[in-house]
This record gives C-alpha cells, sequence and structure tokens, in this order.
C-alpha cells in the first residue's frame, strides 16, 4: 500500500477539551485530539484493561464478531478545515465469498476500533505531507513527565498537555465552533 502510512499511537496526554492522541512512526508525529470519553477509552485499550461492562468499541468489537465481520484496517484518509476524517475497512468472508466495506467515521472512533481489535492505523500520503511533525514537541512532554513521575506531576497530568493553540485539528466530532 503505497499511498498510506502505517502508525502507531506514540502518546496520549491531557488536552484542553479532551485528550490528544500522537500518532506516528520513526519520521514524524502528529496528534488528532479526542472528546474525553473516547480518549478514556483509548487509555484503557492501550494498558490492556477493561470496564467490567463493554465500552461503545467492545460492543461494536462484540457485534462485528457476531456477523463474522473483521477489521482490515483503518486510514486517516482527510484533512479540511483543520478536521480529521477517517473510514474504516471492513471484511466479512461467507459462502457467498467476501465482501469488504468502507465506512466514514471519526478518526478518535477508528482508532479505539484499531486498538480493540488489533488492527493497523493508516494515515494517507495526503495527510501526512500537510500535517506538521510534533516529534519534539512529545518528546518533551515525555521528558517533562518522566521527570514528574514522584508524584509531584499528578496536577500537571490532569491539567497539562494543555493546548491552547486555536490552529490544531480536531478529529471529526463536534468540537468548540464545529459543525456537522
Amino acid at each position: 500500500m503505497t499511498d498510506a502510512i502505517q502508525v502507531q499511537i506514540l502518546g496520549l496526554m491531557p488536552a484542553a477539551n479532551g485528550m490528544a492522541v500522537f500518532l506516528g512512526n520513526e519520521t514524524k508525529t502528529f496528534s488528532i485530539h479526542v472528546d474525553h470519553g473516547v480518549g478514556t477509552s483509548i487509555a484503557l485499550l492501550l494498558k490492556g484493561e477493561k470496564r467490567e461492562r463493554p465500552l461503545t468499541h467492545d460492543l461494536i468489537h462484540l457485534i462485528l464478531q457476531g456477523f463474522s465481520i473483521t477489521v482490515d484496517r483503518v486510514i486517516i484518509n482527510d484533512l479540511r478545515n483543520d478536521t480529521y476524517f477517517a473510514r474504516l475497512t471492513l471484511r466479512q468472508t461467507g459462502a457467498g465469498g467476501t465482501s469488504i466495506t468502507e465506512i466514514d467515521a471519526r478518526p478518535s472512533d477508528c482508532v479505539a476500533v484499531a486498538l480493540e481489535t488489533q488492527k493497523p492505523i493508516f494515515v494517507a500520503k495526503s495527510v501526512w505531507e500537510k500535517v506538521s511533525d510534533m516529534t519534539p514537541f512529545l518528546q518533551e512532554l515525555k521528558k517533562k513527565f518522566e521527570s514528574n513521575e514522584d508524584g509531584e506531576g499528578e496536577d500537571e497530568e490532569e491539567g497539562g498537555g494543555k493546548d491552547d493553540s486555536p490552529n490544531k485539528p480536531r478529529d471529526g466530532g463536534k468540537g468548540p465552533g464545529k459543525k456537522s
């Protein structure tokens, strides 16, 4: 697949209106901003923790399993007006053959579903070329966090990582001033 770059979650930090999910690889890092609910789901999935009752992404996974549908991949495929867009690629194999379906979805939901189903996350080359490299910023945040791990950084983690920049792209959710 030459039109997309595979990325991993490199960090998850609290932000002003949710969480910043840092995605990237060894050459570049960028972030998408997600609401607190999806951010919490992503954090739990990264830790391998489950709640007593299924969260939305657990439910989606269970429904897909029930209909013998698997997730092939997710791709963050567009960036327009500071909003990311994504597609979830699903595969269903049955007696009549294999059916592939792509569904538009918020990148935050796609990331959570990819984690839940252990499938890869991709970014379209056109999006990859538009995003600014945030690797130095993420490294600085990680250093700051590591230096405060003795317990003094707990307040920092709750309210820290704040990014007041109005030019930071958001995912497809309804953020402040966004219309669906």
